[in-house]
């Protein structure tokens, strides 16, 4: 029996062509709203969102993968890794003088707790919801403890480098964007890949196919905990580090997966939406700034238009989203007693 996977349809679905569009599209209208209220140009408003961006597409790449993985698959636990990899990374380049150290041992903060919650969740088979927070709230305790007395300053050249804005283009945003399409070719072209998007949209039948799912499973949480700490990483030395450095990071990580098009229910990633969205975010913080709403009316106006995103995109879930209440649902076929089997069913 061969079971095979959809590869496009992992990426777009046959009914939303391309879900990423939502997300640039409610950036650009974002955009123009700030256009018309401050009457100035829009040129340094982008470069300012190009700049703040990178840092929330970097951890909502590792949480797209950890999404993708199916049903009840997510990393509570990046913002906690990002607080704690700011104050390690911080220490680190500090202690050595190099800003690499710094970097790959922030990374390594994310692998090592990451690598906690997959032990728990292969081999206790604790929910990852639970899993993953329960490693994050022994980040967290960490991060505090680190925070009493750190006296360590983020490495001036790497700041600087962060800075840098050739033509008004981040250097950093440059770098993201290579990163985020060698995470697309990832999925699409390595075994890895296509084993995630195959446990996503059915584990059972790629358990039958002889995906090792554990091993992927494994790969995609610490893959997630290495990028969360990659950004605790860079965060840290463009700011400073602190306790709640990561703490904007949880929801709006998830957020910018699912309204980038990536499945909320697994199986189809969309990397580039992960951009989309998080400009939209960024702007959108920019707006609410503006305009200077409490923040009462903030997270009314934030959670309003993220629905309203989520509503024109749901055509692309499974499920159909809110969108397929207006559309024609096709008549049930009539009933049949004939029942074909072939060697390419899913199920077995």
């Amino acid at each position: 029996m061969n079971i095979r996977v959809a590869g496009p349809r992992s990426w777009s679905g046959p009914r939303n062509g391309a879900p990423w569009v939502w997300g640039f599209a409610a950036a650009a209208l974002v955009w123009l709203v700030i256009l018309v209220i401050s009457g100035q140009g829009g040129g340094q408003t982008v470069s300012l969102a190009l700049s703040l961006a990178p840092y929330l597409v970097i951890v909502g790449l590792g949480q797209m993968l950890v999404v993708t993985a199916g049903p009840g698959n997510i990393d509570v636990s990046v913002s906690s890794i990002i607080s704690l990899a700011g104050f390690v990374s911080v220490a680190a380049a500090s202690a050595t003088g190099s800003a690499a150290v710094g970097i790959l041992a922030g990374i390594g903060v994310g692998v090592l707790v990451a690598a906690v919650s997959t032990v728990a969740i292969l081999g206790l088979s604790v929910p990852p919801i639970i899993a993953t927070l329960a490693a994050g709230l022994v980040a967290s305790s960490i991060t505090l403890s680190t925070a009493n007395g750190f006296t360590a300053v983020p490495d001036a050249g790497l700041r600087a480098a962060l800075n840098l804005r050739p033509a008004g283009v981040p250097v950093l945003a440059l770098a993201i964007a290579v990163l985020t399409v060698l995470v697309a070719a990832l999925l699409r072209r390595t075994v890895y890949g296509r084993s995630l998007v195959a446990v996503g949209q059915n584990r059972r039948a790629a358990e039958r196919a002889g995906v090792p799912v554990a091993r992927v499973i494994a790969t995609t949480y610490l893959l997630s905990g290495a990028l969360a700490g990659l950004t605790g990483a860079l965060l840290a030395a463009y700011i400073a580090p602190s306790a709640d450095l990561g703490t904007r990071y949880l929801l709006d990580s998830v957020a910018v997966v699912v309204i980038g098009g990536t499945l909320i229910s697994g199986g189809r990633a969309v990397p580039v939406g992960v951009w989309g969205a998080a400009l939209f975010f960024i702007l959108l913080d920019g707006l609410v700034n503006l305009v200077g709403w409490s923040t009462a009316a903030q997270n009314l106006l934030k959670g309003g238009l993220v629905l309203f995103v989520l509503f024109l995109a749901g055509g692309g879930d499974r499920s159909g989203g809110l969108a397929s209440l207006f559309r024609r649902r096709p008549r049930p076929a009539a009933a049949t007693t004939t029942t074909t089997i072939t060697g390419d069913d899913t199920d077995g």
